[in-house]
């Protein structure tokens, strides 16, 4: 019984695995074609039959990632355009920020991180460690909850509020350490207080012994594209030294926000959804 269970499940997977490959081939092909293609040619280009290609075809049109044409033909989406539009931007935010990165992790010593919104995570996209090391979780492609981050709460707090409700109203508070902030209302006032430094802090609330200090990084829309943050034991990174340190983020962050086009004057705003 179990033999035959585990056959069937490695037979799912494949057959999931093949239908993946099979769906990456046909935006190949609508890619290097230069007009939508219709049911028949794409059967006829890759030796599909028609239901194959039209279940392949339906879950890629509910993705957005194809789209129909009044004739009932098939090219690329603008969800893909989307998508590579951010995989550019994120390789752009690392090569922008490296610089400035350098420069700040020479001076302080301190792990600095780069990371995005996702959902209600942020997703680290760069770590660099000069002097000290931080044994935290928090490698490119890792990510954390926004709520108990420093770049997380930086990113949070400057998106448009309706977005701030929306993303406060998935997230499911899991207390880490004691520190954690574990309700809406907690979590609100600690924006507000974000929104009036232009800083966020995380004081040992994923970590003890582990305090960061983060800042937004804004595009020519003077939107929250990223944030970068600096970690290091709350033995360094003392909350009587976290002025002085965010300072020192606040500037960087800019610099790198300038590089985009953002023109900011005073502390960061919150801007609409329009």
């Amino acid at each position: 019984m179990a033999t035959t269970l585990t056959k069937a499940r490695t037979s799912g997977a494949a057959y999931q695995l093949h239908s993946l490959d099979r769906a990456v081939s046909i935006l190949d092909l609508l890619g290097e074609s230069s007009s939508p293609l219709s049911l028949a040619d794409i059967c006829q280009q890759m030796a599909l039959h028609k239901s194959t290609a039209h279940r392949s075809l339906m879950v890629l049109e509910n993705r957005s990632l194809i789209e129909r044409t009044g004739d009932n033909r098939f090219r690329l989406g603008m969800r893909l355009h989307e998508l590579g539009n951010r995989a550019v931007q994120q390789v752009d935010l690392r090569t922008r920020a490296n610089p400035y990165f350098s420069r700040l992790s020479a001076g302080l010593g301190e792990t600095i991180h780069l990371g995005i919104l996702n959902k209600t995570s942020v997703v680290y996209l760069d770590k660099m460690e000069l002097k000290h090391k931080v044994c935290l979780q928090s490698r490119a492609g890792n990510s954390n909850p926004v709520y108990c981050t420093s770049m997380g709460k930086a990113l949070l707090a400057f998106q448009p509020l309706e977005v701030i409700d929306r993303i406060i109203a998935k997230i499911r508070f899991v207390r880490y350490t004691e520190k954690t902030i574990c309700t809406r209302e907690a979590l609100l006032k600690s924006l507000d207080k974000v929104r009036e430094c232009g800083y966020s802090i995380d004081d040992q609330e994923i970590e003890m012994g582990v305090r960061c200090v983060g800042a937004p990084i804004f595009d020519s829309n003077h939107r929250p594209i990223a944030a970068m943050s600096v970690s290091g034991p709350s033995s360094r990174i003392t909350l009587q030294s976290v002025p002085s340190i965010a300072e020192q983020v606040l500037r960087c962050s800019r610099e790198i926000s300038a590089s985009f086009g953002a023109k900011l004057t005073g502390r960061p705003y919150l801007h609409s959804a329009s």
